[in-house]
């Protein structure tokens, strides 16, 4: 007897239906013999509703109480899950994160996992009954509050359950067949993957490829937990991901895949001093303030003024508290003035057959140049081209690359809910 995780997204279990379908998939899979682990999230766009509800009420909700708020979607949706379930004749257990023994850092809308203790996850499969877990959520031990893991919340849960317990697979259920070489919303002839390696998928993910979320792909990488990426809404094969390839699947392509993103910002510090330790005081004061950055670009400085353009990019969300940290720092830094932007898009190009075949770039290069599409900045990794372009003309710059890697697959490919999750 094996055991199965199975995560379901907010669009597998978007209504009682829907949650009825997913129950009888779960119901098949343990009389089949599997001992059989569920994370689930919140039903459909619930977690959106409570965000925007908190908002109605506070113009700046208390992080605690926001945690405390936005678990409850997830619940909601494990105990109706469970109840669905039972119906069918299998006994079946729903578990808060906390419960299932999600321990985590105490940072309140994007905490992380510092340990998993699932004593009562392993109680109920002993019993021989299906666990139903709340994704997306955890608990502190030194402050005794309830955390939640932020976006894609619900996909680490399930592989970090999948790791402690040593599951066979982990299965990330969703509203597409599985991992697509575009986003089948933006290109319809995109074509699914067979297979996908844990770095492959790692890039995609950074860079806005939104069927799996990089925190959990990371977590598998580092676990070596395998994943299944496959739909609710069908019994077909989807994606498999893992540090080998899965046999029967064919050739590694050149190009995996294509993604865009569209949530990232630009800021430009304009007239640095092109002296050693600016860029690292400019950068240091952007750490602390807790952003991500991406891409960065430095120019060439000017022979007459000794000065120098530095840009880069993060997500737009981090931008207020970026740009207020640097204003606050200009008459020490020197600069001369900021430039923010949020109206740009990343367009990346990722493939492991990168390694090996030459040409990739000027073949991305001439796709855009040919589509009459400026390229604003360029970032490479040993299995990534990204470059940065104006948001209006993403969509059609992905279409265009896709096509000209020969990425397009005879048929358009099937999209059950609508929301990619």
């Amino acid at each position: 007897m094996s055991l199965i995780v199975q995560k379901y997204g907010g669009s597998s279990v978007a209504d009682a239906e829907s949650i009825k379908r997913v129950a009888r998939q779960i119901a098949a899979t343990k009389k089949a013999g599997h001992d059989v682990v569920v994370t689930v999230s919140a039903m459909g766009d619930s977690t959106d509703d409570l965000i925007d509800l908190a908002h109605q009420v506070s113009d700046s909700p208390d992080s605690r109480e926001m945690d405390m708020l936005l678990t409850t979607g997830e619940r909601v949706a494990m105990s109706l899950l469970a109840m669905a379930i039972k119906d069918l004749g299998v006994d079946a257990r729903s578990f808060t994160g906390s419960q299932a023994g999600m321990m985590t850092d105490g940072q309140h809308g994007r905490a992380r996992i510092v340990d998993v203790t699932p004593t009562r996850v392993r109680q109920a499969l002993d019993d021989d009954a299906v666990a139903i877990v709340a994704g997306f959520q955890g608990f502190n031990t030194d402050s005794k509050d309830i955390t939640t893991l932020g976006r894609g919340g619900s996909d680490t849960t399930a592989v970090a359950l999948a790791a402690v317990l040593g599951a066979e697979v982990c299965e990330i259920y969703t509203d597409v067949d599985g991992v697509f070489s575009a986003d089948p919303r933006v290109v319809k002839k995109a074509r699914k993957l067979d297979w996908a390696s844990y770095e492959e998928m790692l890039e995609l993910a950074s860079s806005g490829a939104k069927v799996i979320y990089i925190r959990a792909v990371e977590f598998a990488r580092r676990h070596s937990v395998t994943l299944h990426v496959r739909s609710s809404f069908t019994d077909k094969e989807g994606t498999w991901i893992s540090a080998k390839r899965k046999a029967g699947t064919m050739e590694e392509p050149i190009i995996a895949g294509v993604a865009g993103d569209i949530s990232e910002a630009k800021i430009t510090v304009v007239g640095v001093p092109d002296i050693p330790g600016k860029a690292a005081e400019i950068f240091t004061r952007v750490a602390g303030a807790g952003a991500n950055i991406d891409m960065i670009v430095q120019n060439i400085s000017a022979q007459k003024t000794g000065l120098t353009d530095i840009s880069f990019t993060l997500p737009t969300s981090d931008g207020p508290a970026v740009l207020a940290v640097l204003e606050a720092a200009q008459p020490e830094a020197g600069f001369d003035s900021l430039i923010f932007d949020d109206q740009i898009g990343k367009l990346s190009v990722v493939g492991a057959g990168m390694r090996t075949n030459a040409g990739v770039s000027a073949q991305l290069f001439t796709a855009l140049s040919d589509a009459g599409i400026n390229i604003e900045m360029i970032s490479t990794s040993e299995i990534r081209i990204s470059v940065v372009m104006r948001a209006d003309v993403l969509p059609e710059a992905i279409r265009v690359v896709h096509a000209a890697f020969g990425l397009d697959a005879s048929e358009d490919a099937t999209v059950h809910a609508g929301t990619g999750r």
